[in-house]
């Protein structure tokens, strides 16, 4: 076989670092509903206002212009006529006109009333078109901080010139009212417009919610419930297939639930055979031979497994079918937990009960709740090495009491954080699954355990022991109070 040269190392220091992508942000249903109205709302408002704005500015303005030309070519004339006839005083001719502002330029002269509008004011593109070029002219302009249209009218006969100034600084205020009270109605119809956003995302939403509420309703047990039938016809294809799959599901559940419970039934009758016999061999095992009674040690832990198993299956179709009525008593939390060690299968385990968790008490069923216990405890002896501490305390010391904490706590290897919740499903065994020996249940302990806790309106978890030693620690917390 001929040997294969190693590929030349590649130098990765040289290579760029890819930096990781993020995730875009999507936002949900609601926002973006709320958000369209917002923002087409805004849109719309803004050119309403931009529109409404600039079409009053140019009325209010053109109308401004076109009655202040009038007036000044009418004066300009007037003018004209008076120093045609008495050219020699110009002023007394200006104070006969009684124009606003106004400017005469005569015989090279300048005329006027308010040295703020002098010839200085006029730009000297309309003074050459007004003086040298003989044609009106018009222009808007600012003097000294106030907007004036600027008019310039060339006085033909008496070789002259007419300019006025009127003021059009109060349609700037006007305006700027008018934008304002634009501005508010903008700001007041994109609030409408999220407002109705709101009630239109709420109401699109509504169905999604309550599809969410009835998937949860579902899996949480809830196998009976329904999505009530819609008129709309968008929303009816979506409520009649969610319905017609809880059916099928609902059918699905009852029928393993009902096949579980038959199996079990079916399974009673001749296990009791079964053990009536084995207690029957178990009475003459003096007389068998000894392959014989080791044969027979093995069939007596196979059956009292298979009656466990049995049990446990009726069990769980009780459950499943909702018929588990609580024998509801009231339990001296630290008694109870003792005794309920005591008839376990390791009644020898050691019981650690707070001095504050003495007195308190807990609403539930004796026979449920040492069940709960007992298959803790078992899991314990079959899977954390044999060696189980049980405590009983007030989580954090609170007062007044509402809870109370029993935790089996043992030494084995642990339950990895990736099967903390599979622990508790049905038939799951965790790490230990495909290595059972013959004392390892089927894995209907623990889900049992998580069963019957929520039926006390409890919760069960496992995590690492708080000590920092090797082990899992299964901590059963349940309402409670001081007696």
């Amino acid at each position: 076989m001929e040997a294969v040269a190693a590929p030349d190392p590649v130098d990765r220091t040289r290579e760029p670092r890819r930096r990781p992508r993020r995730r875009r942000r999507s936002f949900g249903l609601r926002t973006r509903i709320l958000s369209t109205f917002g923002l087409g709302s805004l849109a719309l408002s803004t050119f309403l206002a931009l529109s409404t704005y600039n079409f009053t500015r140019s009325n209010l303005v053109d109308e401004r212009e076109s009655t202040a030309i009038a007036q000044v070519y009418q004066d300009a004339e007037r003018l004209q006529s008076d120093l045609t006839s008495n050219p020699t005083n110009v002023q007394a001719a200006i104070e006969r006109l009684g124009a606003e502002r106004p400017l005469v330029y005569f015989r090279g002269t300048w005329t006027g009333d308010d040295a703020r509008f002098s010839s200085t004011a006029i730009p000297p593109s309309m003074l050459t078109a007004v003086l040298e070029q003989r044609r009106p002219s018009v222009m808007r302009t600012e003097v000294d901080g106030e907007l004036v249209i600027l008019i310039g009218v060339p006085l033909t006969d008496v070789d002259g010139a007419y300019f006025g100034f009127p003021t059009i600084d109060d349609i700037r205020s006007t305006l700027n009212s008018v934008g304002l009270a634009l501005i508010f109605a903008a700001g007041i119809t994109t609030l409408v417009g999220i407002v109705l956003g709101a009630i239109a995302a709420s109401r699109a939403v509504r169905p999604l919610v309550a599809a969410s509420q009835a998937a949860q309703a579902i899996a949480g047990g809830r196998l009976d419930t329904r999505l009530v039938d819609s008129n709309d016809p968008d929303l009816s294809a979506l409520t009649a297939s969610f319905n017609a799959m809880a059916v099928a599901l609902e059918q699905r559940v009852e029928r393993d639930a009902r096949f579980t419970s038959d199996v079990s039934h079916e399974l009673r009758s001749p296990l009791q055979t079964l053990k009536a016999s084995v207690e029957v061999m178990q009475a003459r095992r003096d007389e068998l031979p000894e392959r014989a009674q080791a044969a027979l040690d093995l069939m007596v832990a196979d059956v009292a497994r298979f009656q466990g198993l049995v049990e446990d299956l009726l069990e769980i179709s009780r459950l499943d079918a909702g018929g588990v009525k609580l024998v509801v008593e009231e339990l001296l939390v630290g008694e109870f937990v003792r005794q309920a060690v005591g008839i376990s299968s390791a009644a020898e385990t050691p019981v650690r009960v707070a001095p504050d968790a003495e007195d308190v008490v807990i609403r539930g069923d004796r026979r449920r709740l040492a069940r709960v216990i007992a298959n803790l405890i078992d899991n314990g002896r079959a899977y954390g090495g044999g060696d189980m501490e049980v405590k009983v305390f007030v989580p954090d010391a609170e007062e007044p009491v509402t809870q109370i904490w029993i935790t089996v706590e043992d030494h084995g290897p642990g339950v990895a954080p990736s099967e903390r919740d599979l622990i508790f499903e049905r038939f799951a065994r965790g790490g230990v699954a495909g290595r059972r020996s013959g004392s390892e249940g089927a894995g209907l302990g623990l889900a049992l355990v998580d069963e019957h806790v929520r039926l006390h309106r409890g919760r069960v978890w496992v995590d690492d022991r708080p000590d920092g030693l090797e082990g899992a620690r299964f901590v059963i917390e349940l309402p409670a109070e001081r007696a």
